[in-house]
């Protein structure tokens, strides 16, 4: 009893352990997010990128839109120190600065708790990533761009962080991000948006703020450069430049003063030790940065954490493909799912076709589903410039779906042609056994079968089919003739034969049963004594008799070879009931002439 007392305290007690041992789980995984974690590295020719699995799990706990501060730059330009001063955290907290960072952290690194902001009444999540400077040692110019490729990508705002001024090498960097800007920003404002592209911040950290302004500086480096030798390298900046100046809308210039001049020391210092004008205008730019972030658009849609880094990775295999990262193939990314839904509409309009369908009439549903197809890639494709890889994958993938129709299509052609072949060939087959043969009715029947396989067999296996068909007919038809005249030849020889027993025995008419012996006569002995039997089917009489016969067999509205059974059994019910009913009634007297008794029964008196 004392135990089951003390149960419920026990339960309580047990209950109240496990949720202070969930809370310091919790604490001890939000903790462990408060420091910077790894997302890309390179590969270990450091001349490619691939995903580094800490950092992803860190950012796919997310689950509100996301947005991307980056910020990119030289080697050892500050770059980690500014992003620790944006996010107001120490250097022994933050991201690792100068020499304290171990040389195996390259690539880009993320702020592992993200910072929530209101933009437009939604929570959004900002990342801020550290990217691996450029220019350093041991590292080739194809890294460097990739590393800045997938920054430009990723990135809601983009931080070109440069030290005091404003190099042509630094604007050739920037040229990647141009052909971005210039491939995807034309779409920004329709619903299937790729990406927008990031805003650029022109950040110039210098010694000295008078003379002229940032924004100056900026826009005479922008400023086209004579170039009358002809140098294709000048050539190159210039149309970077220009294509800069055309983005002005979508950056900004701003500037800012050196926080100490003990460069070295500026982790060991406090806010209170650095330069006032240079807190004064990084509070300043913590504000511009705020003002200019969006949440990342991808596809019309914003992304959570997951989603995020989905996205890196379809641009991280892009950006690998082949020895130097090109914008297109970011626009084959992009322009993927576009060509799915193409490819998806063709084969909706090829499925209306209804197979099978001659090659003209195929060709014709082919080319309308293709014009249809490729207008509805060129209103919704991604890429200015670098569409022509897309297009000829949507190509090339029509093609062969359009061969998957052209073998369907023959193999409906000839599954249906073989039955067309098939039905003919069985009646051919049955027109040879007729009971009664009747040349009408086989050439009606040639004549009827022949137009149904004209009619329905189409496609490209008519022409085979054709010629099979050809044959089998003529075939028929030659056995059919052989074989026609021997069996109207005895079918008479039966016909006299029946019609002198009818004669003699039912109907008891003298002149039927003679004419009947007549016949019989002429097709047993003239016949043979005197035609040959292949004269006899050339005989003007026998085209007679042929005619006859043809008449009485088969026409349009009686078929004899049908109704002969029936019509013979009527005729015999027929006759019966004659010869029976009139003998009595005296009918069988008024015929003449019958056998009407024997010789006992004549009334004339003999004579001596």
């Amino acid at each position: 009893m004392g135990w089951r007392a003390r149960a419920p305290a026990v339960l309580a007690a047990a209950a109240a352990l496990w949720l202070l041992a969930a809370a310091a789980a919790g604490d001890a995984d939000a903790g462990d997010l408060e420091r910077a974690f790894p997302i890309v590295e390179p590969d270990y020719g450091h001349t490619k990128l691939r995903l580094a699995k800490e950092g992803l799990e860190a950012i796919q706990r997310i689950k509100t839109p996301i947005a991307a501060v980056s910020v990119i730059g030289p080697y050892r330009s500050g770059k980690s120190f500014l992003l620790n001063q944006l996010l107001s955290l120490s250097c022994d907290k933050g991201f690792g600065v100068g020499h304290m960072r171990d040389t195996k952290t390259k690539g880009i690194w993320v702020w592992g708790t993200p910072i929530e902001v209101d933009i437009d009444g939604s929570v959004v999540s900002v990342l801020y990533l550290d990217t691996e400077g450029f220019e350093s040692v041991g590292k080739s110019n194809v890294y460097d761009d990739r590393i800045f490729a997938l920054a430009t990508v990723l990135s809601s705002v983009l931080i070109y962080n440069l030290p005091e001024t404003i190099r042509e090498a630094d604007i050739s960097r920037l040229s990647f991000a141009v052909e971005i800007a210039e491939e995807f920003y034309g779409r920004v404002k329709g619903q299937d948006v790729a990406f927008e592209p990031a805003k650029l911040l022109w950040l110039i950290q210098r010694d000295f703020l008078q003379g002229k302004s940032v924004q100056q500086m900026v826009d005479e480096a922008l400023q086209q450069v004579p170039n009358n030798n002809g140098d294709k390298y000048i050539d190159e900046i210039n149309q970077i430049r220009d294509s800069l100046a055309v983005m002005g809308d979508n950056s900004t210039a701003f500037s800012l003063p050196q926080p100490h001049l003990q460069r070295t020391q500026l982790c060991d210092l406090d806010d209170q030790e650095l330069d006032p004008l240079y807190l004064e205008r990084r509070d300043q730019l913590k504000k511009i940065v705020s003002s200019m972030i969006k949440p990342k658009v991808v596809q019309g849609r914003t992304l959570n954490g997951t989603e995020f880094v989905s996205f890196l990775g379809q641009i991280l295999e892009a950006l690998n493909k082949g020895e130097i990262p090109s914008t297109g193939s970011l626009v084959e990314v992009f322009n993927k799912a576009i060509v799915e839904r193409c490819l998806k509409l063709y084969n909706e309009r090829m499925g209306r076709a209804g197979l099978p369908l001659s090659m003209d009439k195929l060709q014709q549903f082919h080319d309308l589903a293709k014009d249809e197809a490729r207008s509805l890639f060129d209103k919704q494709h991604f890429g200015k410039h670098h569409a022509a890889q897309s297009t000829s994958k949507l190509d090339e993938e029509i093609k062969k779906v359009f061969r998957n129709f052209g073998q369907a299509n023959e193999y409906q052609s000839s599954k249906l042609c073989e039955a067309r072949f098939s039905e003919c060939e069985d009646k051919m087959e049955h027109l040879q056994v007729l009971k009664l043969p009747s040349m009408a009715k086989f050439d009606a029947g040639f004549l009827l079968c022949n137009q149904s396989f004209e009619m329905d067999c189409v496609g490209p296996a008519k022409e085979i089919y054709q010629r099979r068909m050809s044959k089998m007919l003529a075939r028929s038809r030659a056995l059919f003739i052989k074989e026609y005249n021997n069996k109207l030849f005895n079918w008479l020889v039966i016909f006299s034969l029946v019609m002198v027993v009818i004669g003699r025995f039912v109907v008891k008419f003298f002149l039927l049963e003679i004419a009947a012996w007549v016949m019989f006569a002429f097709l047993e002995t003239y016949t043979r004594l005197f035609w040959s039997s292949e004269s006899l089917y050339y005989n003007p009489v026998w085209h007679v008799v042929v005619s006859t016969w043809e008449t009485i067999v088969y026409s349009p509205i009686l078929d004899l070879d049908r109704w002969a059974i029936p019509i013979l059994v009527v005729l015999s019910f027929l006759a019966i009931y004659w010869r029976c009913l009139g003998g009595r009634k005296g009918i069988a007297r008024s015929l003449l002439p019958l056998y009407n008794g024997s010789y006992r029964s004549s009334n004339r008196p003999r004579t001596d």
